[in-house]
């Protein structure tokens, strides 16, 4: 995986608890921030990634953690 552009989100702050997300032509690839070496990635179609945010963000509040 190495040449991507991982990007972490802005609601992340300074912690290491999130993840990150790296985009190629064809796949929207994310993985977590405390294991970026050797930990799992998730790999899916643009087209899923681009449904996923939409409905993050239609949602009305502000997002709480556990």
């Amino acid at each position: 995986m190495d040449g991507l552009n991982w990007r972490k989100s802005s609601y992340s702050g300074n912690g290491e608890a999130c993840v990150e997300v790296a985009t190629t032509a064809d796949a929207v690839l994310i993985r977590d921030t405390k294991n970026r070496e050797r930990g799992p990635v998730l790999r899916v179609s643009p087209e899923t990634w681009s449904a996923f945010t939409a409905k993050i963000k239609a949602m009305e509040g502000p997002l709480e953690r556990p």
